[in-house]
């Protein structure tokens, strides 16, 4: 059972700021996750190989082929701040 100090805890450790009524709020959210959890464990999983799909997946890969590029009008469209016929972005290396 979570507590309300649990979730003033967690709510500390990712700078949350929240009100009464949220931390309320998170606390039932949080046990409630927390039953759901162990609903699952109850589950019996013996014997059940793991997976990675809930169903087998079937050329799920396409063959890598070249195909013709956009035009660059076409590439430039919707760039909001396009230079030069390329594209323009925030500087992210300080000089």
């Amino acid at each position: 059972m979570i507590d309300r100090k649990d979730v003033e805890h967690v709510a500390r450790l990712t700078r949350l700021a929240l009100t009464e009524p949220e931390l309320e709020r998170m606390r039932e959210q949080l046990n409630s996750i927390l039953a759901h959890l162990d609903t699952l464990r109850a589950v019996p999983t013996e014997g059940v190989e793991p997976t990675s799909h809930a169903v087998d997946v079937v050329n799920v890969m396409r063959e890598d082929e070249p195909a013709p590029c956009l035009p660059r009008d076409v590439a430039l469209a919707n760039a909001p701040d396009p230079s030069d016929g390329l594209f323009r972005v925030p500087r992210i290396i300080e000089e």
